[in-house]
């Protein structure tokens, strides 16, 4: 069998195309991959700190409202205290005289706590409002990362099979990944609700 050394050089020369192309790709594929880790780093630090601060909002609420039963729980004492001091008041007007100084304390008592408790409610409401509004900026970091994650898997298998429409396809989870990554880190109020509700 004659080799033919035409055919021979033009064999090498696409080979050598088809290298550089898939030489092209893979560069892309790495440089793509190392943008999306660091992105996904960045937003990773944003995210812990959104949930150690989640962590802090709802001890906080936990703590005003147990702070807030306690105050219940003594303005009922103070109360039925209050019932017991009038019934006993309720005999002579030199009785009146005798339990009103205590009768007057346990008023105020009971005003006072009640003015406390409606305060600690107000704060535990807050601490809710407060942890809902970090949960809402925490899900959108949580979405990124997934979103990330199945695309550095398609541009894995890209950089496996050398397909250029694998890479086209990673490019649509990177934009919505980068785009709720941006959102959690600059406070868009980007939230897709049915996809949030899906991962929960």
């Amino acid at each position: 069998m004659e080799i033919d050394p035409l055919e021979t050089i033009e064999k090498l020369d696409e080979s050598r195309t088809n290298d550089r192309a898939v030489m092209r790709l893979n560069t892309i594929v790495a440089i793509t991959v190392a943008i999306l880790a660091t992105f996904m780093g960045i937003c990773k630090v944003k995210d812990d700190n959104i949930v150690q601060n989640m962590q802090q909002a709802q001890a906080n609420k936990l703590d005003h409202w147990a702070y807030y039963q306690a105050r219940n729980i003594r303005e009922d004492v103070a109360k039925a205290t209050l019932v017991q001091l009038r019934l006993s008041a309720a005999g002579s007007p030199a009785d009146h005289a005798r339990y009103q100084p205590a009768i007057d304390t346990y008023e105020k008592m009971a005003a006072d706590q009640n003015k406390k408790k409606e305060e600690l409610k107000a704060l535990a409401e807050q601490d809710q409002k407060d942890y809902d509004a970090l949960n809402f900026r925490d899900d959108q970091f949580d979405l990124s990362d997934a979103l990330i994650a199945i695309a550095i898997s398609l541009l894995a298998v890209t950089a496996l099979t050398h397909l250029r429409w694998l890479y086209l396809i990673s490019l649509v989870p990177t934009g919505f990944g980068i785009l709720m990554g941006l959102s959690g880190l600059l406070e868009w109020s980007i939230h897709p609700a049915f996809l949030i509700r899906l991962l929960s």
